[in-house]
């Protein structure tokens, strides 16, 4: 009887329990994607005034704000990746909508979203 134990201990010991399974996989997150004519860029400089340069998809560099609604909770460094929208007036200016992290930053690179932006730097 001890035999039986012995082997069926050994076989449930070879086994991976779920948990490490799932640990090991990574999770998917939903990345928010720019729309109409919203552009990711990568934040170059900080001008002041809740102002930065911002180094476009599209090859252009912006410079852009922060608005007054957003402002205290949006904070935002050089090399942080945005969403920002082009004014409709001034191609050369625009406002900063959304900051991505670290983990939506992975998935873009993979979807190649960030190709653009690295080939112009």
């Amino acid at each position: 009887m001890d035999e039986k134990f012995d082997e069926i201990f050994e076989e449930d010991s070879q086994e991976e329990s779920p948990l490490i399974k799932r640990e090991s996989e990574q999770q998917k997150i939903r990345v928010k994607l720019p729309r109409n004519r919203e552009l990711i860029g990568l934040v170059d400089q900080r001008v002041g005034g809740s102002r930065m340069l911002i180094k476009c998809s599209d090859g252009k560099t912006r410079n852009c704000k922060v608005p007054g609604r957003l402002r205290r909770s949006l904070w935002i460094r050089e090399g942080d990746f945005v969403i920002i929208k082009p004014w409709e007036f001034d191609d050369e200016k625009g406002d900063i909508l959304f900051k991505y992290t670290p983990a939506a930053i992975d998935q873009l690179r993979k979807k190649g979203f960030l190709d653009n932006i690295n080939n112009n730097l």
